[in-house]
């Protein structure tokens, strides 16, 4: 078995420049891609700092070693001897930092064979992704996903250090909780100590942060797992990581102006781009009347406009019936694409019924005059009315959607996205950072018959609100923010109420009974008699922030071992069944029909 004895890495592959010509190196890493032109072998060497072309000539190496070379293979790992030369000035590769030197091989050392990849170790591949989370370890090596992890750890290297300069303390909490169903459904673990008991895995250290700030710690920080068993998207993975930040004594304007400057010192640090503060500020109300969603994307136009008023009391029942039960009627305006083709406007009709709206109707601006679906109910002059409203031209699209308002901000809002899309409206390199603020305190379930906390049953309301918290709840406002990147929720906290009395309302108010309040909360209620200081915080979602920072369309890209939207590991086999005898120690019995494990 060959190793790197007596020639141990002296150098990095990727950190080789001009500058090093003459030196005489070793290096260790993997073959990325082998050039045979007889008497000359070229591989191109690769380790985690890149990749550096290296040369076995025949004449100068001797027969024994040049045949080795002979045998190299793609994903081998070796260990070279030799000396840097630079390239003659036809042979630079400018496409690589590397790419005025290579290395003459005076030695070379075969650490281990591979077998042939089930897909090429390279950037750009069009592999289908669960063959690629099955030889994850294979996909890893691949410089961008390399890319992805180091700035993963950059970044969470820039945010110790900024909390750090800031007085925070970075302290863990817990990851054997009790379970409190009141959010996302909670991953449970059976207690064999206490048999017919269990923990669960905490979806956020929520509890346990407001705690440290009882116990005076005042600024506490924490990269934190957190773990939530709900149904995946792009964005969501079973098991997540969160920037998970609480501070006693500092209002709202503090805390976001705090965490402005985090953010500023993550994107110019590590993607060398300017980032603008403050960040601007807007309303929940603002956000869903003007982009029908909290978390709008604000680099194109293209804004939702009532036109209700102009539609109203008219033999035109799809509108009529739906303002008449209290619905809404708007619009988006497609700019210059009043030609859109019939087969498109059919196809956006069934997009828009997939959000929940009955149809779409449209009015489109031409030189020959008005075409809409519903023309024949109102007169010139409603049209005219209606352009004008919402600063439409001649050549111009509007997208209209007649429903509750819920849908209509939901149905428009992505259809919206949509249109910004088809038409290339979306600046791709350009960062808007939004903060959405003065969000409801609650939203009523109906199939619950109650309401629930909008975001969690801690945060505190409005002061001015608090005389409506059993009385007329949809009055009262809560002290949350979150804070939003192109369309994306980042991050999202709130101030937290800290006193017994008012913690107790809240939860009368989304129908905890004192027993069940008690029950589930108990531990944090008696910490609020022991003087707790006014506190709040924030959590970032770290994997969606690397998402967007490296302009992944999924998480799982930025994740080392993701699983799948089916929370399956397929190269682990995570989840899988366990023998009777740990079930037994568990006091546990599977009803579930056994599988067979690929």
């Amino acid at each position: 078995m060959k190793t790197l004895k007596g020639m141990e890495r002296t150098h990095n592959c990727g950190e080789l420049r001009k500058i090093d010509e003459g030196k005489e190196i070793n290096l260790a890493g993997w073959v990325s891609r082998r050039r045979d032109h007889g008497g000359l072998i070229f591989v191109d060497m690769r380790d985690r700092s890149g990749i550096v072309q290296v040369v076995f000539d025949e004449a100068t190496m001797g027969e024994g070693a040049f045949d080795e070379a002979e045998t190299l293979r793609n994903e081998f790992v070796i260990g070279v001897r030799g000396k840097v030369r630079a390239r003659s000035i036809e042979t630079i590769n400018p496409k690589m930092p590397t790419g005025e030197i290579e290395i003459v091989v005076e030695e070379l050392r075969i650490l281990n064979k591979a077998k042939t990849p089930p897909f090429y170790i390279q950037d750009g591949i069009d592999v289908d992704e669960n063959v690629r989370l099955r030889y994850r370890y294979l996909d890893l090596r691949r410089p961008e996903m390399q890319q992805n992890i180091m700035l993963r750890h950059r970044v969470a290297k820039i945010i110790r250090d900024y909390l750090d300069e800031h007085g925070f303390l970075e302290i863990e909490t817990p990851m054997l909780c009790r379970s409190t169903p009141e959010g996302a459904r909670d991953f449970l673990v059976p207690s064999r100590l206490n048999p017919g008991q269990f923990y669960a895995l905490p979806q956020s250290p929520q509890i346990f942060k407001q705690l440290l700030m009882v116990s005076g710690f005042e600024k506490y920080f924490q990269i934190v797992r957190c773990f939530r068993d709900e149904d995946l998207r792009a964005d969501r993975q079973p098991e997540f990581t969160q920037l998970d930040i609480e501070t006693s004594f500092l209002n709202q304007d503090t805390i976001l102006t705090l965490m402005e400057g985090l953010i500023k010192n993550i994107f110019e640090t590590t993607l060398k781009v300017e980032v603008p503060i403050p960040f601007k500020r807007m309303s929940w109300q603002e956000a869903m009347d003007r982009y029908g969603t909290d978390k709008p994307d604000v680099r194109f136009g293209m804004e939702l406009k009532d036109i209700s008023e102009f539609v109203k009391g008219s033999d035109f029942k799809v509108f009529s019936s739906v303002l008449e039960n209290g619905g809404q009627v708007k619009v988006i305006n497609v700019e210059g694409y009043a030609n859109i083709p019939r087969r498109e406007l059919d196809g956006l009709v069934e997009y828009v019924k997939t959000y929940g709206a009955k149809g779409l109707a449209w009015i489109q601006y031409t030189n020959e005059g008005v075409k809409s679906p519903f023309k024949k109910f109102y007169s010139d002059e409603t049209f005219e009315q209606i352009k004008k409203a919402v600063n439409a031209e001649t050549g111009d699209l509007l997208l209209v959607v007649g429903d509750k308002p819920s849908v209509v901000a939901q149905a428009l809002g992505e259809l919206r996205l949509e249109m910004g899309r088809r038409r290339n409206l979306i600046d791709a390199d350009k960062l808007c950072f939004l903060w959405i603020v003065d969000f409801p305190m609650f939203e009523y379930v109906e199939e619950d018959k109650r309401y629930k906390a909008m975001h969690h049953p801690f945060t505190a309301p409005r002061e001015e609100d608090i005389e409506f918290l059993l009385t007329d709840p949809e009055k009262v406002k809560a002290n949350a923010y979150d804070i939003v990147l192109n369309g994306v929720e980042i991050g999202g906290g709130s101030l937290r109420i800290y006193q017994r009395d008012l913690q107790q309302k809240v939860f009368e108010a989304i129908g905890l009974t004192a027993e069940e309040a008690r029950s589930k909360f108990g531990f944090l209620m008696d910490a609020f008699e022991y003087g707790t200081p006014p506190h709040g915080g924030i959590a970032f979602g770290l994997d969606r922030l690397i998402m967007l920072m490296a302009k992944k369309k999924s998480i799982r890209d930025v994740i080392p071992f993701p699983k799948t939207q089916s929370a399956i590991d397929p190269m682990s086999h995570a989840p899988s069944e366990v023998d009777e005898k740990q079930l037994r120690e568990l006091y546990i019995k599977s009803t579930a029909k056994k599988t067979v494990t690929p």
